[in-house]
């Protein structure tokens, strides 16, 4: 496990690197990023700390948006984790109210007149910093929907069950209130230790990213 995913990480450092901010036009419409935090590392490269897609057709740019730019947690739950874990970090009561998600018209009812406006908009600017500053990517293109969902799921169960991939001991992400992403040291929660890449199944993911 642990070859394998010394190669996935060496495949994924190669490629072209983005930073917030990033050209919109050198990213494919359709496909899967790769992040990479500052100060993390495994492998002797930059560590994978988040891998992600999208399920709408040519939606890759607009995912890349909702986590860098678009100050909505409740569309982004990358977002979302970013700031559990800046709130519990600082011990912040407000970590309740970020919990509640605000998408429906009856937890709008629900929560709207009892939330810290002001507050949610400066917890959002600090994860937008946050992210803005220490996060990079890599994104490589797949057009199929089914296919995209296996690749992440593959890549994410992978990096999940290596034990050589583990968070420096000052990752923001040791403090979300999170089982899965301390243990896993990922910024996710699902698709965790489940099917990894074979040999085969690694190889034809080198084909797929050399020749798209």
């Amino acid at each position: 496990m642990g070859e394998i995913c010394q190669q996935l990480h060496r495949l994924f450092n190669r490629l072209p690197r983005h930073w917030f901010p990033f050209d919109e036009l050198a990213i494919p419409r359709n496909g899967i990023y790769i992040l990479f935090e500052k100060g993390e590392h495994a492998h002797g490269v930059d560590r994978i700390v988040r891998v992600g897609t999208h399920t709408g057709d040519n939606q890759l740019r607009s995912r890349l948006k909702q986590h860098f730019v678009k100050e909505n947690k409740d569309r982004s739950i990358f977002r979302k984790n970013i700031g559990r874990a800046i709130l519990r970090k600082e011990g912040d009561p407000f970590l309740q109210q970020w919990e509640w998600d605000l998408t429906t018209r009856s937890a709008k009812e629900r929560y709207l007149q009892l939330l810290d406006e002001e507050k949610r908009c400066q917890v959002e600017r600090a994860v937008t910093e946050y992210i803005q500053q220490h996060f990079s990517f890599v994104v490589f293109a797949v057009e199929s929907k089914r296919e995209r969902l296996e690749w992440e799921q593959k890549i994410i169960s992978t990096v999940s069950c290596c034990k050589i991939c583990r968070p420096c001991s000052n990752w923001l992400g040791l403090h979300s209130p999170k089982d899965k992403i301390r243990e896993s040291g990922l910024w996710l929660v699902n698709g965790l230790y489940k099917e990894p890449f074979s040999y085969k199944e690694l190889e034809t993911l080198k084909r797929i990213i050399e020749t798209g």
